[in-house]
C-alpha cells in the first residue's frame, strides 16, 4: 500500500501525539459532516454524528492497524454509526426537506457570480430530488452509493468499509444507480425545457 500520511498521523496519535489527532480531525471534519448529512438530512444532527464518529476514532485508536488507508478506517466507523442511527427509525419515514429549510451546510459553495433565479431554482430542486432519492434507498444501498458517488471510493475500499464483498458492493451501487437514473431523469432534459417541480 502506498504511504498514507493520515495513517502516519494515526500511528503518531497511538504513540501519544495529540496534535496528530487534531490534524486528522481538521482534515476530515467537514467531509464527515457532509457524509453524515447524506443519511439524516438534518444539519444539527449531522454535526453531532460527525462528532460521535471522531470520538469513536479517538477511543478505538489503539485498535488501528495501517493495513488499509486511514480513510477506510474512518468511513467504516462513520458508515456503521450512520446506519445504526437510521435503524433507530427516526429518519426512515421522514421526508427530507429542502436544503434551505433543513439548514443543510453549503459545503460546496464557491465564490463567484450569483446564479440566475432559474438556475438557483433548478439547483434547489435537484438537491431536493437527490435528498428524496437517498431517503428512499435501502440502508446498505445508500451507504454504498454515497461512498462511491460522493466520496469517490473504489469498490474494494467500499467492500472493506462496509465489511462485505466486492460483488455485493457492485450490486448495491448498480441498484442505487438505476434508482438514481429514474429519479433524476427529469433533470437531464435538454435546454429550454421546464425545470421539474
Amino acid at each position: 500500500m502506498a504511504r498514507d500520511p493520515d495513517a502516519a498521523l494515526m500511528l503518531a496519535f497511538q504513540h501519544g501525539d495529540e496534535a496528530a489527532f487534531r490534524t486528522l480531525y481538521e482534515s476530515h471534519a467537514r467531509a464527515m459532516v457532509a457524509f453524515c448529512h447524506h443519511f439524516v438530512r438534518d444539519a444539527a444532527r449531522a454535526e453531532e454524528l460527525a462528532q460521535d464518529v471522531f470520538v469513536k476514532v479517538y477511543r478505538s485508536a489503539h485498535r488501528y492497524q495501517p493495513t488499509a488507508r486511514f480513510k477506510t478506517f474512518l468511513y467504516r466507523i462513520a458508515s456503521n454509526h450512520c446506519l445504526n442511527e437510521l435503524r433507530r427509525g427516526e429518519y426512515a419515514a421522514r421526508a427530507p426537506r429542502g436544503p434551505a429549510e433543513d439548514g443543510a451546510p453549503d459545503l460546496d459553495a464557491l465564490p463567484g457570480d450569483a446564479p440566475s433565479p432559474h438556475d438557483a431554482l433548478a439547483g434547489r430542486r435537484l438537491e431536493e430530488a437527490v435528498a428524496r432519492l437517498l431517503a428512499l434507498l435501502p440502508e446498505k444501498q445508500r451507504a454504498a452509493f454515497v461512498l462511491c458517488r460522493f466520496e469517490g471510493m473504489g469498490y474494494e475500499e467500499i467492500a472493506e468499509t462496509l465489511d462485505t464483498t466486492v460483488p455485493a458492493v457492485k450490486s448495491l451501487v448498480h441498484r442505487a444507480t438505476v434508482s438514481a437514473a429514474a429519479a433524476l431523469a427529469p433533470f437531464t432534459a435538454g435546454p429550454g425545457e421546464e425545470v421539474p417541480s
